[in-house]
């Protein structure tokens, strides 16, 4: 190994070296214990040093994976579990820098593998296609395979982890035979996930996030129980998210301000997306953090209700939010944040429909008289009988259609399940989340919150994919594991 594949830049950032990584698995998420092979090549001051070792997933290795990786069930029946052998793995790659192809897959399915053995790793990763699409612009495809035809590396197992790790630490010096090393060095240090923190920023409280469904906080100078949070954020995977704000920092100057002000970061795991969504809405509402220009309070919120006048006829009402009730009506339509903003929904509608605004309640006008609208031909005639009632009424429902809000359809309240927590709803108002029966009966007690949009537009589709529990049988669904 000559000295120039170390440079003594990247000897400074990462003086435990670097660890050139790949896994096989059997094609399942990284939620479970699938990983069959993996394969490290450390490269140090001391040398290099590879290591592989077989491992038994969770379940059996689908055939199309066995012809691809050469790994079959037999050979993995009596390979160690992940955990037993988590620890060596860790001394392997502690302190180094990952070098993977794909590194969020690799990466992403051994920190999984990490944290059920009770372990957290927490590298600096680099992605070797990131790197070859930094340094070769010029090329179009940056497979692995690509890289073998256009480097001429020296392929002894192919889809096999130790493999296709060598393959990795060949790429790397075929690299630097062609690019001084302190450019590799530079470009690596461009790409590593930790080079946007801002300066006053601990870097351990990065570390310290988990990569999970959550809200992120971002605090200021300013401390103690008085201090607001510049901005409130959602994701599925918190540390990720986080670390893409700073990422960002010089192509937006809304990031760019975030990042000078930010000094601490908290946050909140949540069982899934749609936690996530409930709490980063709940928060924004609470606090009302300056960055965040969406989902504030809607005192004004309104729509329209359509029901009939003394003599049968359809008839627009705009009603306050507050006197919602999605579990008597089924027949509102629209969510507005002003009056003003209802009105203008309404005139559209009637423009692009030809319906009559004096019909719709927008103006006033003498009984059978011409309205201004059939004047410019933008009416039918519904209003003076020239087009019958029936046809106006026909269209004024088609028109509506797209706006016709989610009716209640459950007798009383309602749980959504996501993972091990239950999202507590009634009438599309969320009242809390819990993992418990205790505080699902306090959430019930406390009553149902005002109204909110954002929150309704949250839960109707949450309905539609998250399991539904009734009231009844809520309190065996808070005790099941």
């Amino acid at each position: 190994m000559t000295p120039a594949l170390l440079h003594p830049d990247l000897l400074r950032q990462f003086p435990g070296g670097i660890a050139f990584v790949d896994i096989e698995t059997n094609g399942g998420p990284a939620q479970r214990a699938s990983i069959t092979e993996i394969g490290i090549v450390q490269v140090d001051e001391d040398g290099v040093h590879e290591w592989s070792a077989l491992l038994q997933p969770e379940s059996r290795i689908p055939d199309h994976i066995q012809r691809l990786t050469g790994i079959d069930d037999a050979m993995v029946a009596h390979a160690p579990r992940f955990a037993q052998i988590a620890n060596e793995v860790f001394d392997r790659l502690h302190g180094r820098l990952f070098i993977a192809h794909n590194a969020r897959f690799d990466h992403g399915h051994l920190r999984a593998a990490f944290r059920r053995a009770g372990l957290d790793l927490r590298p600096q990763v680099l992605c070797t296609v990131k790197l070859s699409r930094r340094l070769l612009p010029e090329h179009r495809h940056h497979s692995l395979d690509h890289l073998i035809s256009r480097h001429g590396l020296d392929v002894s197992a192919r889809h096999r982890a130790l493999g296709d790790a060598t393959l990795l630490w060949q790429f790397w010096q075929k690299l630097h035979e062609r690019f001084p090393p302190a450019h590799i060095a530079e470009q690596v240090r461009a790409l590593v996930a930790h080079r946007s923190l801002p300066s006053h920023l601990d870097a351990e409280q990065i570390n310290a996030l988990p990569d999970t469904p959550g809200v992120y906080l971002f605090y200021g100078e300013r401390e103690g129980k008085a201090s607001l949070p510049l901005y409130i954020g959602k994701s599925t995977h918190l540390r990720s998210r986080v670390l893409a704000h700073f990422a960002a920092d010089h192509q937006s100057d809304r990031e760019l301000s975030l990042s000078q002000q930010v000094r601490r970061i908290d946050w909140i795991e949540t069982a899934g997306e749609v936690g996530a969504l409930l709490k980063e809405a709940e928060l924004i509402k609470q606090l009302q953090p300056t960055h965040n220009r969406l989902l504030r309070r809607n005192r004004d919120l309104c729509t329209w209700r359509l029901g009939t006048d003394l003599f049968g006829k359809p008839r627009l009402e705009l009603l306050h939010a507050d006197a919602l009730d999605f579990g008597q009506r089924d027949n509102l339509y629209g969510l507005f944040r002003t009056r003003r903003e209802a009105s203008n929904r309404l005139r559209a509608l009637a423009r692009d429909h030809a319906l009559c605004p004096p019909l719709l309640g927008l103006e006033k006008h003498a009984p059978r008289m011409r309205c201004f609208d059939f004047q410019l031909k933008r009416c039918h005639g519904a209003c003076n009988g020239k087009e019958p009632a029936a046809a106006h009424e026909q269209r004024l429902l088609d028109a509506l259609q797209g706006l016709k809000l989610e009716s209640w359809p459950w007798p009383g309240p309602i749980a959504l399940r996501e993972g091990l927590e239950l999202h507590l709803i009634d009438g599309w108002r969320y009242l809390g989340s819990t993992r418990n029966g205790i505080e699902l009966t306090q959430l019930l007690e406390r009553g149902r919150p005002a109204f909110d949009m954002d929150v309704y537009k949250i839960l109707v589709k949450a309905a539609r994919t998250l399991p539904v529990l009734v009231l009844p049988a809520l309190d065996d669904a808070c005790t099941s594991p």
